[in-house]
């Protein structure tokens, strides 16, 4: 992954199956934006999300963060910048390892969907096509490196998560990221509630090159500031930007 964090602090969540507020000119204020969520998503919301983004803010970084195949297409990939794929660490074996799999049987599977071909298919599939198909996403696709921290989030029921990490834990999983996954980005995700800089501060004395960002209910300044201070790269927004642009504005570090 190619992509500069050193200009990157803030990044907005755009929930696609959710409105935009009435004023999405706050997104300006934003260093980068990931369109992604579980509930109600579909491959034209996703889409849908993204093109706005793309035609209002032309020049912002934009990732799409995908909870299934079903929500990637031709148009999407073509549309942002990055694709996000999570391994959650303390989910289940299908979060970590089984929806990687079904991610790349879906696209090996419909490359016609994925790039566009008049090429028949034999069977459903074609394997040059396919691996034609993954060479093309190989430069978007970004792993992450994900520990979910609130048991009673959507994000932990999607993803199985029964127990949550202590901040030793989540230094080894920063660690394991780096050093052997060698994923680009490592996110740890509270999901709508704060946790607090504790994980960002043993999390980030493992990490040189890969990206650490934070998310989970950023609401003031003085947040977003403590999760810099202690290692973060960056936080990450959804919600305020979504219920309250007011108070999204204050998530803005300085």
């Amino acid at each position: 992954m190619s992509f500069d964090w050193g200009n990157v602090t803030h990044i907005t969540k755009v929930d696609p199956a959710k409105e935009f507020p009435d004023d999405a000119s706050v997104l300006g204020h934003t260093d980068a934006v990931i369109v992604g969520g579980s509930d109600g998503v579909t491959e034209e919301n996703c889409l849908d999300a993204i093109e706005r983004v793309r035609s209002e803010f032309p020049n912002l970084p934009l990732f799409q963060e995908p909870n299934s195949s079903d929500h990637v297409s031709k148009e999407t990939i073509e549309a942002v910048d990055y694709l996000l794929v999570p391994a959650v660490y303390n989910g289940d074996k299908g979060n970590f390892v089984g929806k990687h799999v079904d991610f790349f049987t879906e696209i090996g599977a419909k490359p016609d969907e994925m790039i566009g071909s008049g090429v028949p298919l034999v069977g459903g599939l074609v394997a040059s096509k396919g691996r034609e198909v993954v060479a093309e996403l190989a430069e978007k696709v970004v792993g992450e490196g994900y520990v979910i921290q609130n048991l009673d989030s959507k994000a932990a029921a999607e993803t199985n998560v029964e127990t949550t990490f202590t901040p030793e834990e989540v230094a080894g999983a920063a660690l394991a990221t780096e050093s052997f996954y060698q994923f680009p980005m490592f996110y740890i995700e509270y999901s709508g509630t704060y946790g607090g800089p504790e994980d960002v501060a043993a999390a980030a004395q493992y990490l040189d090159d890969t990206a650490l960002v934070y998310g989970g209910g950023i609401k003031r300044r003085q947040q977003t500031d403590e999760i810099l201070d202690a290692g973060a790269d960056a936080v990450i927004v959804g919600d305020c930007f979504h219920e309250d642009t007011e108070r999204y504005r204050q998530t803005i570090p300085a």
